[in-house]
């Protein structure tokens, strides 16, 4: 079905750190993964001006894991993802979302 806002996107995937489904909150991620896939999600764009977020980090979303193309363009957008972690810890773990992962 349609959302009344925003759109529905698949095929995402998350470097850095994993997403607990349940909490909907960034966790550390399990040994020996580097990638999660991330489940079916819904894209709302709202004006940064009327966005008053606590307890959430900035996540970019590149086009590839190389984070740019040979343009040196990738940036898709920034997500705003919860976290009970500090943001500084996940910026130094270089946490990011891919539309593409290297097989």
């Amino acid at each position: 079905t349609r959302p009344d806002d925003g759109c529905y996107v698949q095929g995402l995937f998350m470097e850095g750190a994993a997403l607990n489904l349940e909490l909907s909150v960034l966790v550390r991620q399990q040994p020996k993964v580097l990638v999660q896939e991330l489940p079916i999600m819904q894209i709302i764009p709202i004006e940064l001006s009327k966005l008053k977020l606590q307890g959430t980090i900035r996540v970019p979303v590149y086009v590839t894991q190389e984070r740019k193309n040979a343009m040196g363009v990738g940036l898709m957008m920034e997500a705003d993802v919860r976290t009970v972690d500090h943001p500084s810890h996940w910026i130094l773990q270089g946490v990011a979302i891919t539309l593409n992962i290297d097989t």
